[in-house]
């Protein structure tokens, strides 16, 4: 048995990668190491029960107490509410309107919670610590524990010449749309890049990559995205890098299909609707989806996301405001996705093809992916014709080739087990850690 480690996550508020790290967390929780995990207060009593240590922490001036307990990752559930008119906006206005925005929200969020996180590591000194979110929370680096970064979007979150800019959606085999894209990046970013640099510095950590808010000479990177779709050819990453090929979850409970949806006609296919627990919070872009699949002869399981009251279901759907959607997804024929990237990488990791929907940051660029490689079909969010997303449906039922193509890719990605991959790059950094001051 290896030594027993303290080991610390912290991942961003929302749900994909705090799923992404509870999945990694509960294997090494089984080898013997204790975890700590830091999440935003909204995550209270959620985490402790999978034999965490909770750690709870505040973005923000906490408001007052409401009736009830909060939804976990309220506090993103609620910005992307406010903004989701946005994502109507072509990515390169984005930038301005909602990017931008976005890492402001973060980084004074890393601001406010300074404090608390070393408080936290001071009381648990943790031999190696984890983060897995955009911008960098400072403390995590100026530990003295060894730090491991996890970029749980698109890679393209690491940026280079040879692939197209983050959140742009734009095609790998068109470069000369990149540069305008980059410009406006540099013009809506820079001055908050500065200031956030500036301030990182200031409490002690080393400076920024140009433009970039995390950093990359960390004692490891870890990434999630199968060779199958990679980028590596066009974006070299160094040997600090390792790539999880897929990281699903087993903390999920099982699904048994209902009676609805388990007992279908012949000439009917099972299918996964999600916009993830963000994307779901568009009650209209969601009402309409099911009104357009609700007139196919498709069966349907809708994971219906924090609005779930307000989104009701024709005969041919079942669905609930969340689901385990790690046990749903082996289940069906086809997914139909906001391309998160937890959902994009199960839905491959499990051989399915997929209709993308993008809404925001990577979804756009793993929407474009999926496209781009005929593991799928991306199709305007708010300006699809309801015969686009019917004919869509039912293309890539009928594609027998890439059904072939993606059932052997799949077993393919399971076969490489990404999610102890990256298990064991953590334990293996916190363990020399551990060795050099014992």
């Amino acid at each position: 048995m290896p030594t027993p480690l303290t080991i610390m996550f912290w991942p961003e508020s929302a749900y994909g990668p705090t799923n992404q790290c509870i999945g990694l967390a509960a294997i090494l929780r089984d080898r013997g190491h204790t975890i700590v995990f830091a999440a935003e207060s909204s995550w209270a009593g959620k985490l402790a029960p999978l034999g965490f240590v909770e750690e709870l922490v505040d973005l923000a001036e906490p408001e007052p107490a409401a009736d009830g307990d909060a939804d976990a990752g309220k506090f993103w559930t609620d910005f992307i509410a406010e903004t989701a008119p946005e994502f109507r906006k072509p990515t390169v206005e984005q930038l301005s309107s909602f990017v931008a925005p976005t890492y402001q929200a973060l980084i004074d969020g890393a601001k406010y919670c300074e404090p608390r996180l070393r408080e936290i590591i001071a009381t648990h000194r943790p031999d190696v610590v984890v983060e897995d979110n955009v911008v960098l929370f400072p403390a995590l680096v100026t530990s003295g524990a060894p730090f491991v970064r996890i970029v749980s979007c698109s890679p393209l979150e690491v940026p280079g010449p040879g692939v197209p800019p983050p959140f742009s959606g734009l095609s790998s085999d068109d470069p000369a749309q990149w540069q305008a894209y980059r410009e406006e990046f540099d013009r809506t970013h820079r001055a908050m890049w500065a200031d956030f640099d500036a301030w990182v510095r200031a409490q002690g950590a080393d400076a920024l990559p140009e433009l970039e808010f995390m950093p990359r000479a960390n004692a490891a990177n870890l990434y999630v995205y199968p060779a199958e779709a990679d980028y590596l050819e066009a974006r070299p990453l160094d040997e600090s890098w390792t790539r999880m090929d897929s990281s699903v979850r087993e903390t999920d409970g099982d699904y048994q299909l209902p009676a609805e949806v388990a007992d279908r006609p012949s000439d009917s296919a099972l299918i996964y609707l999600s916009l993830g627990s963000l994307g779901g919070a568009d009650v209209d872009l969601m009402r309409r989806l099911v009104r357009v699949l609700g007139t196919t002869r498709h069966r349907f399981i809708v994971s219906k996301g924090p609005q779930a009251d307000q989104i009701p279901l024709p005969d041919n759907m079942v669905g609930a405001q969340m689901l385990p959607q790690t046990k749903v997804i082996p289940q069906v024929d086809l997914v139909i996705s906001h391309g998160g990237n937890n959902t994009t990488t199960e839905a491959l990791h499990f051989g399915k093809p997929l209709i993308v929907l993008p809404l925001f940051w990577d979804q756009y660029e793993n929407a474009q992916r999926v496209d781009e490689l005929g593991f799928g079909i991306r199709l305007p969010t708010y300006s699809f014709e309801d015969a686009e997303l019917t004919d869509a449906v039912e293309r890539l039922l009928a594609d027998t080739g890439l059904r072939t193509r993606l059932d052997e890719m799949g077993a393919a990605i399971r076969g490489r087990d990404g999610l102890r991959v990256g298990a064991d790059v953590i334990e293996e950094v916190g363990a020399r850690h551990r060795d050099s001051v014992a």
